[in-house]
C-alpha cells in the first residue's frame, strides 16, 4: 500500500504517527529512524501483555507501507486522560482514583512471558546515568540489589497519558517500557513523574502544579487503598527510579532527579 492512500494522521508521537485502518483497527507507523527491531521488540511485548489479563489494546501483523514499518493495533475509540484532565480539572477526584484502580489491576497480573526483568532494566540505566557520581552510583545499586524481585506486569511509564478513556471503557497504553517486576517500583515511577512536573520548570502554570500535585495525592492513597502494603519499601524505590530517569535526557528534570536519587 502506498502512505499517500492514507488518510490523515489521527494522532502524532515521537517514534511514530497513527492513522485509522480499517473499522476494528488502527495502524501505528513508524518513523524511519526507528529500528525494525525495536518495532518487533514492541510487537512481542504488547503481546504478552494482552495475554496476562491487562486492560489493554490486541496487536495484530507488523505490515509495511511505501516502505514505512507499521503495527495493527485494536481500535480504541477515547481520549487521553491527561487530555481529558486538561480540559475538566474539576474531574481529578475521579480521574485519580481511575488511574489508581487501573494500576492496581495491572498489577494483580503475573507476567508469565519471557521480557526483561525490572531490575535488570534499572541497573542498566542507573550505570548509564552520567549526572551521577560514582560512589552514588554504587550506593544506589547496593539499594536495588536489596530490593525485593516481583512476577507482575509492570509499565515502566504509567501516567494519564497513556490511558485512553471511552464512554464505557478505559485501556492503557504504550508498553515498550513494560517488564516483570515489583509493583512498588513502577508505582515510585509514576510518582516521580508527576512530582517531577510538579518541583521544575517542565510546567509552568503554577494552578496546574495544584492540580497536578492534587491528582498524584489521590491516586496514592487510592492505590495504596486498593494494594495495601507495610513498611517503607516503597519509598526507598523512589531514589533507584529518580536515578535511572536522568537516562531520558530531559535537562529540565536533572538537577531535581539528582538531588532525588540522593535521598
Amino acid at each position: 500500500m502506498d502512505k499517500n492512500s492514507l488518510n490523515k494522521p489521527i494522532a502524532h508521537g515521537r517514534t511514530a504517527d497513527v492513522y485509522d485502518w480499517d473499522d476494528g483497527h488502527i495502524l501505528k507507523l513508524f518513523h524511519d529512524w526507528f529500528e525494525l527491531e525495536n518495532i518487533e521488540y514492541e510487537q512481542k511485548i504488547a503481546r504478552a501483555v494482552h495475554a496476562s489479563g491487562v486492560q489493554t489494546l490486541a496487536v495484530g501483523d507488523l505490515i509495511q507501507v511505501d516502505g514505512h514499518n507499521g503495527l495493527l493495533y485494536e481500535r480504541a475509540e477515547g481520549e487521553s486522560m491527561l487530555v481529558m484532565f486538561q480540559r475538566k480539572p474539576w474531574m481529578v477526584f475521579t480521574y485519580s482514583r481511575l488511574l489508581a484502580k487501573l494500576h492496581a489491576q495491572m498489577h494483580e497480573c503475573v507476567f508469565n512471558a519471557e521480557v526483561p526483568p525490572q531490575q535488570a532494566k534499572l541497573k542498566n540505566k542507573i550505570n548509564h546515568a552520567d549526572a551521577l557520581s560514582a560512589s552514588l552510583k554504587s550506593t544506589l545499586l547496593d539499594t536495588l540489589n536489596s530490593m525485593p524481585n516481583g512476577d507482575r506486569v509492570c509499565h515502566g511509564d504509567f501516567h494519564p497519558a497513556n490511558v485512553l478513556i471511552s464512554e464505557n471503557n478505559a485501556t492503557v497504553i504504550d508498553w515498550i517500557d513494560a517488564s516483570r517486576g515489583n509493583p512498588l517500583a513502577d508505582v515510585a515511577r509514576t510518582t516521580v513523574i508527576f512530582l517531577g512536573a510538579v518541583e521544575t520548570n517542565q510546567i509552568s502554570n503554577p494552578v496546574a502544579k495544584i492540580f497536578l500535585r492534587l491528582f498524584h495525592t489521590i491516586y496514592l492513597r487510592e492505590y495504596f487503598r486498593l494494594r495495601p502494603h507495610v513498611g517503607n519499601e516503597y519509598h526507598r524505590w523512589l531514589p533507584i527510579i529518580a536515578a535511572a530517569r536522568l537516562t531520558e535526557e530531559m535537562p529540565e528534570l536533572e538537577k531535581w532527579l539528582v538531588e532525588q536519587a540522593g535521598h
